[in-house]
């Protein structure tokens, strides 16, 4: 009898932590067509792969009620596509998923063995906040998960998954981290929810108006990537980290290729416009290049007139910076710069080279853009790429005009392999602009302005603006034919396999933040 009694009461224990709030908060969190953490995390992970820590963790402080076990988040190692990956997943069914003294400890615990076994993170984030009735305990807990985010940072990859409320100091956790992704339907990230804000400024506004998704991935840029729902997001979630090595000492992992590395691209030359004023969805010619249907787009909604994510060339990871013609004709805004800087350094960190595709006629004009600060973060994507010590391979598929040109991966920023292709223009400004500067006076005089300034623009490109003169010079190393292009850069990643660069040696540098 004696020998059951600690077996029994295992057992007990193990029944609680497994029910989490009971089934009762349980049915709740259904009908709002979400999973509890233990579902999300058998969904996530490889089957039977989920190794918890701190199953029995209680909070110290009862609160007038029976402390739950597991304290509202389920922690540990699981594996994705047999990889190892620390997850912590909040349980909403469990006092709101509020983050407490025990909660947060639960946390650090499985960053700090991340950071041992140099693992990626993933956080599943479903927390009414902060528990008011720990105060200063549950301050400090956020505290040292903001540390170990920050240590983390360029050393695992972290992904932080909003699958419900996220508000308050809360925020700042995956706000840290290297991706955030929304379930499109019921997540929110607020620094004050629209109670406070109403009362403070008299403004009314809904959560999903103040901090849903669709703000997050098309205003603020906060949020990377979205999905329908907790199933959709949690498969896309393991999607992206195919993409990912599990730490900045390995390279990503490299997966079957079914398509050819000697496959010619002839349908790029249609794709794009001889005429630089003409647009074409960038897109295409991304999808054209990579590896058949392996292209994963991060900030979809974000910026729109760059185009960033991952790819796949004979099977291993890219990354591809693009200009996106179709929007605001390719000009680099303060979104777009942010959004690639981001991006560039990210790859940088994980040992992921880059693809850059540029066709830019320069940074977007305006008083909005000049007071919104373009000169700071424009200079976050130069400051990132001349950075960035991972193979960069750099394709000039058409314009690319004035400072943009050098801050789009050019030569003088340290790109190893600088393409372009026959109709690129590289220049100060476009011809016509150019000509409209130069030749004033003349066109002032002409008969017919139009044929004589068409007349000198064609004067202008082939004396200035081609291709051939950036070539004869050696900041391109070759006029390349579009329907080569992948062949080419491919050959070229297979050269820079091995590169070895560094920075000088220094604490870290200055970006322009």
């Amino acid at each position: 009898m004696g020998d059951r009694t600690p077996l029994s009461k295992l057992q007990q224990l193990d029944e609680a932590a497994s029910a989490g709030g009971g089934a009762e908060r349980v049915r709740k969190q259904h009908e709002l067509g979400k999973l509890t953490a233990r579902e999300r995390i058998d969904v996530f992970v490889d089957a039977g792969s989920f190794e918890e820590t701190g199953r029995l963790v209680r909070s110290r402080q009862s609160h007038g009620r029976e402390a739950t076990i597991g304290d509202g988040v389920v922690t540990g190692i699981g594996r994705v596509d047999g990889r190892r990956v620390a997850i912590y997943a909040q349980d909403f069914t469990v006092s709101a998923g509020t983050l407490g003294e025990s909660h947060a400890r639960k946390i650090c615990q499985v960053m700090d063995l991340a950071m041992k076994l140099r693992i990626p993170i993933v956080g599943l984030n479903d927390s009414g906040g902060g528990r008011i009735q720990e105060g200063i305990k549950a301050l400090a807990g956020y505290g040292d998960i903001f540390l170990r985010t920050t240590l983390a940072s360029g050393f695992v990859p972290q992904l932080s998954a909003i699958m419900g409320p996220c508000a308050g100091g809360a925020v700042y956790c995956p706000s840290i981290t290297d991706f955030v992704l929304m379930v499109e339907r019921g997540s929110f990230m607020f620094i004050t929810g629209p109670d406070v804000i109403r009362a403070v400024t008299h403004e009314r506004v809904t959560k999903e108006e103040l901090g849903g998704y669709e703000i997050h991935a098309s205003r603020t840029g906060v949020c990377h990537v979205g999905a329908p729902d907790d199933l959709s997001l949690l498969v896309t979630l393991r999607k992206m980290l195919q993409y990912l090595p599990s730490n900045n000492t390995e390279n990503p992992p490299v997966v079957e290729c079914s398509d050819l590395a000697d496959r010619s691209t002839p349908e790029i030359e249609e794709m794009i416009p001889v005429r630089a004023s003409q647009s074409y969805d960038v897109l295409r010619v991304i999808e054209s290049l990579v590896d058949a249907g392996s292209f994963f787009e991060i900030h979809q909604l974000f910026a729109t007139n760059m185009v960033v994510g991952f790819a796949r060339m004979m099977g291993s990871t890219v990354g591809i910076v693009a200009n996106q013609p179709a929007v605001l004709a390719g000009c680099i805004d303060v979104d777009a710069s942010r959004k690639a800087a981001r991006f560039v350094r990210f790859c940088d960190c994980f040992n992921i080279p880059l693809v850059t595709l540029v066709d830019v006629p320069g940074f977007l004009p305006g008083t909005a853009q000049e007071h919104g600060g373009i000169i700071t973060h424009g200079a976050k994507l130069l400051y990132a790429f001349a950075e960035a010590t991972v193979p960069k391979i750099t394709v000039i598929l058409r314009k690319a005009y004035g400072g943009a040109y050098d801050t789009m991966a050019s030569k003088h920023i340290r790109a190893d392999v600088n393409l372009a292709l026959p109709n690129a223009e590289i220049a100060v400004m476009g011809a016509e602009a150019a000509v409209d500067v130069i030749h004033a006076k003349r066109l002032e005089q002409a008969e017919d302005r139009v044929a004589e300034r068409d007349r000198l623009a064609e004067e202008y490109r082939a004396e200035f603006a081609n291709p051939y003169k950036a070539a004869e010079l050696g900041f391109i190393d070759e006029v390349c034919s579009p329907k080569m292009l992948r062949v080419r850069v491919l050959q070229s990643l297979s050269a820079l396999r091995d590169k070895a660069d560094r920075n000088p040696p220094k604490k870290h540098g200055n970006i322009p933040l």
